[in-house]
């Protein structure tokens, strides 16, 4: 079983789209919790969050937020960024075979111009982040941040590609 989390600040629509592709896993009953993480909202996010049945906390410790999650594996995502294809087989495979963490293939469809690429250093949660429990809690505590806990150099990468985040932030701003 695998737990969500995310962290949020007035992404009410990124938020709808990331936990929209997430029923998936919840159906194959992969997902067993999602946890969101807010930074003072403003907008509808704790709506969306309510109406997916998702766990929405504004006070929390990292350390507190992951012993209490359910699955022995987290995913760590940016709302917005939504896994493709045969993820739920992969992620199940995955949990059952492996012991470190991994990281989603970057979306060949959704990829930034060269130069941006070049230019700037990738977030740590831009391909998304699948951690053991146990290996969360070791360095989870206070009011850290999620992407300190995928700070990690050694990760396997997993074929099944996630759209990164900026890509629903790009669109919404096109909009």
């Amino acid at each position: 079983m695998l737990t969500i989390i995310m962290e949020t600040r007035d992404n009410e629509a990124e938020l709808a789209q990331t936990l929209s592709v997430l029923v998936a896993g919840a159906v194959e009953g992969l997902v067993s919790d999602v946890i969101i993480l807010d930074h003072g909202s403003k907008d509808g996010s704790v709506r969306v969050a309510d109406a997916a049945g998702c766990r929405f906390c504004v006070d929390w410790d990292l350390g507190e937020i992951v012993r209490s999650a359910r699955g022995e594996w987290l995913m760590l995502l940016e709302p917005g960024a939504r896994p493709i294809g045969r993820w739920v087989d992969e992620l199940v495979e995955y949990v059952s075979l492996h012991k470190g963490p991994a990281r989603f293939s970057p979306s060949r469809m959704h990829r930034r111009p060269l130069l941006h690429r070049l230019a700037r250093r990738v977030k740590p949660l831009e391909a998304g982040f699948l951690v053991r429990k146990g290996d969360a809690l070791a360095v989870a505590r206070g009011k850290m941040q999620l992407s300190e806990v995928a700070n990690v150099r050694s990760v396997r990468k997993l074929a099944t590609e996630l759209v990164p985040a900026w890509v629903a932030v790009d669109n919404r701003q096109d909009a």
